[in-house]
């Protein structure tokens, strides 16, 4: 609705005395109402992590610093381990991103933790897929704090315990393939994973292209084999005919069936082998049968280099890419934001419809008009905060007991 107040000239006379005024421009005013029915007491997702273990994680994040290559060889063989204090590799930047997410985020999900390559207490397993969860779902329906805090917790002390490079064989280090495909068939075979009274996710995190599929469909030497190894011959005799080649379709697949499970898939791409070409290629399917995929509402949403397909809604890019730690890091709040969804606590504006001051809006919960106020609500840099006891009421919300906002905002212009 839009009103506008004009004041006009006007002369007034009394006895000898004149009066001028001048002209006032017209002052504009327009109003927008925003209506929302809260319903946020809703189960927990599950959110299953699937980490990349295998032995390119321990690849320098920047190989061109000087620091990764001591005596101008590139760090990151056993042989030749990178100092990561300073030259960060794959596998020191991921722990530290996924710190600061699990000690952050400890309460938004269900976490439990899978890495793969299977890495054995004494013998490496260079193709081994996941055979076992190193932390399990929450054994109880319970979604209180302390419950998703401890698994958390949990998680993040895993990951952190394998180290970048350890001469102890009995301590875990990453090592081997990528053996994606049948490390997705295993999860898909989790029953608690397959909740149907919430949602249910796996987020794959990988530095490379999936390999190690003993089914694979195109072996050496078929044309359609794309060797995945630093030495392409090496997939030209077995077992590495087959374990070497891309498993591109092997992994498409078993994202389809996750998803026909009832099993999102969100994928992060971690390194240079997925930035770019068939890394893309292969994630991007990934991304777009997982059911996951990066949403969009214009170009600035996707981030540098990439577009937004306003019409379907999703980055080109379908799939997250981090380059360091810090975009490893918002990556997994962006993921953070879209699976737990909007915050019941928070009304966001459109700058077009920001209201102009605090005392310009009004607001009703139930029919009810509510004051702004410490325990009430203000408006604050990211929209209408609500604050206190009336915060936790609208957490407190169900589907059976929902909560009716109603905001009326002013704008001045």
């Amino acid at each position: 609705m839009r009103a506008s107040l004009i004041l006009l000239s006007v002369f007034l006379a009394t006895g000898c005395q004149t009066y001028d005024f001048e002209e006032v421009a017209p002052l504009a005013i327009s109003q927008t109402t925003k209506n929302r029915r809260v319903e946020t007491r809703k189960a927990k997702p599950n959110l299953m992590l699937l980490v990349d273990t295998s032995g390119s994680m321990t690849e320098p994040v920047n190989p061109s610093l000087a620091a990764c290559n001591p005596g101008g060889v590139k760090c990151g063989a056993p042989s030749n381990p990178c100092d990561t204090v300073r030259c960060p590799t794959r596998w020191s930047s991921l722990q530290d991103a996924m710190q600061g997410f699990l000690t952050s985020s400890a309460s938004i999900a269900r976490f439990g933790l899978a890495t793969y390559p299977h890495l054995g207490e004494v013998v490496r397993n260079d193709c081994g897929g996941t055979a076992g969860l190193t932390v399990a779902l929450p054994s109880t329906e319970s979604d209180d704090a302390a419950t998703l805090e401890t698994n958390a917790q949990s998680v993040n002390a895993q990951l952190q315990a394998i180290r970048n490079h350890s001469a102890d064989p009995k301590v875990k280090t990453p090592d081997g393939g990528t053996p994606t495909s049948v490390s997705l068939q295993f999860l898909g075979a989790y029953e608690p994973l397959r909740s149907e009274l919430r949602s249910n996710f796996v987020v794959l995190l990988t530095d490379g292209l999936p390999n190690c599929n003993p089914d694979n469909s195109t072996p050496y030497p078929s044309p359609n084999c794309r060797c995945t190894l630093s030495n392409p011959e090496f997939c030209m005799s077995a077992p590495y005919s087959t374990l070497g080649c891309l498993d591109q379709d092997g992994s498409v697949t078993a994202v389809k069936a996750l998803k026909d499970k009832g099993i999102q898939t969100i994928v992060i791409g971690f390194g240079a082998e997925t930035a770019t070409g068939t890394g893309t290629d292969v994630l991007n399917a990934m991304a777009r049968e997982g059911g996951f995929s990066r949403s969009c509402a214009q170009d600035a949403d996707c981030g540098a280099g990439d577009t937004c397909d306003e019409l379907a809604g999703q980055c080109n890019r379908l799939f997250y890419q981090a380059a360091n730690k810090e975009q490893l890091a918002e990556a997994l709040r962006r993921i953070s934001d879209e699976v737990t969804g909007e915050d019941a606590c928070v009304l966001r504006f459109a700058a077009s419809e920001r209201p102009s001051a605090e005392e310009l809006v009004v607001v009703y919960l139930d029919e009810e008009r509510v004051s702004p106020g410490e325990d009430t609500w203000r408006l604050q840099d990211e929209g209408l905060v609500f604050l206190g006891s009336t915060c936790e009421r609208l957490q407190r919300t169900t589907t059976a007991d929902p909560v009716d906002i109603e905001v009326r905002a002013i704008q001045r212009q």
